[in-house]
């Protein structure tokens, strides 16, 4: 009875750790559709509206449209970003390790961290949904590394066995103590384990102050 208790806690923290995730990311889609596209566009619709202005100079007609053309192509933009965010084009088209290889070029656009990636694995292209979970969970864990754990140095190397792939992440960073319950039950950790059982794989985090963070999971 114990242990089945402790396995509906389990789950139970798995299933808020998804909600929480889920309500996280539409609110962050809610505040850049607000930010970034809803004011651009209520200021083109302003200067729209200017154009109707009777006795307009050539001058002033050319600034407004200007104008609007300019907050058109930011408006563009902005949802391009978003787009990217939910579903990174380039995982579409071109499959896990190209979305993997341009996800470790964006952190080394900071020049704070190196990245080395190792690949053996031969993807298949039509498993996009277990793809864009891999994604998402290196995505967290590159997060993870170089905002809380100060890393400048992370290896990831995928690798192929019998019935399964493999990953094996490594940084450099500070690293933290895996036996605080605070660790353990963060948004990010529940995250990527919640990320790792609908892959139906095994996740083990290792780590410890001044000595870096290691994860190793299947998928």
């Amino acid at each position: 009875m114990e242990k089945k208790n402790i396995i509906i806690e389990y789950q139970d923290q798995q299933l808020k750790a998804v909600i929480l995730t889920q309500e996280t990311e539409r609110k962050r889609i809610a505040q850049d559709l607000h930010d970034d596209i809803s004011s651009k566009l209520n200021v083109v619709k302003l200067n729209c509206h200017l154009l109707s202005t009777p006795n307009l100079s050539p001058a002033e007609q050319k600034e407004i449209t200007s104008i609007i053309i300019d907050l058109t192509n930011k408006a563009l933009d902005s949802s391009r970003k978003i787009a990217h965010n939910l579903l990174p084009p380039v995982l579409e088209k071109f499959g896990l390790d190209a979305g993997i290889k341009e996800l470790c070029l964006e952190f080394e656009s900071s020049r704070s961290v190196k990245i080395e990636y190792n690949n053996v694995v031969d993807f298949d292209f039509k498993n996009l949904h277990n793809d864009l979970h891999v994604f998402r969970i290196l995505q967290e864990l590159l997060n993870n590394s170089v905002r809380h754990g100060q890393a400048t140095f992370i290896s990831i190397t995928l690798r192929e066995n019998d019935n399964f792939y493999s990953c094996i992440y490594t940084d450099n960073g500070i690293g933290f103590d895996t036996n605080l319950s605070s660790n353990q039950k963060g948004l990010g950790t529940k995250n990527i384990e919640s990320r790792v059982r609908f892959l139906n794989g095994t996740l083990e985090i290792k780590s410890a102050r001044g000595e870096g963070t290691r994860v190793n999971f299947t998928f």
